[in-house]
């Protein structure tokens, strides 16, 4: 048996503004938006198999405490790119600040975070 991982679910302040840098860095679309649950807004960006759902509840969301001690914490998304290079030019074009760049087995990888604080991982494997 196999599975797929379709989608990840997140909170974030602006779906919209979240969206659009996403758009702009990783090349996504909008496959779908619209009302959603407990009176929020939802909007989905990704490609054609996989996506993230961008959540805003009515009322801004809170801050989290450190993710890595926080039970069910979200630590990061990673994203597989096929050019780290222009993408991490495309990350400080959006106006985030790449850090912990690293090359390792099996690839290359570097992190940054986003306006509320949610942490990527951008990586290239090695052909």
């Amino acid at each position: 048996m196999s599975a797929i991982l379709e989608h990840a679910n997140i909170t974030v302040t602006d779906p919209q503004a979240t969206a659009k840098w996403m758009k702009e860095v990783f090349g996504w679309h909008t496959r779908w938006s619209g009302n959603s649950i407990h009176n929020g807004f939802s909007l989905h960006v990704g490609g054609g198999n996989s996506y993230l759902a961008l959540y805003a509840p009515p009322t801004t969301p809170q801050n989290p405490g450190n993710s890595y001690t926080t039970r069910g914490g979200l630590n990061h998304l990673a994203v597989v790119v096929e050019d780290i290079e222009a993408t991490e030019e495309a990350v400080k074009a959006a106006g985030f600040s790449p850090n912990s760049h690293a090359d390792y087995e099996p690839g290359r990888r570097f992190y940054f975070d986003d306006q509320d604080g949610i942490e990527f991982e951008v990586v290239q494997y090695d052909d």
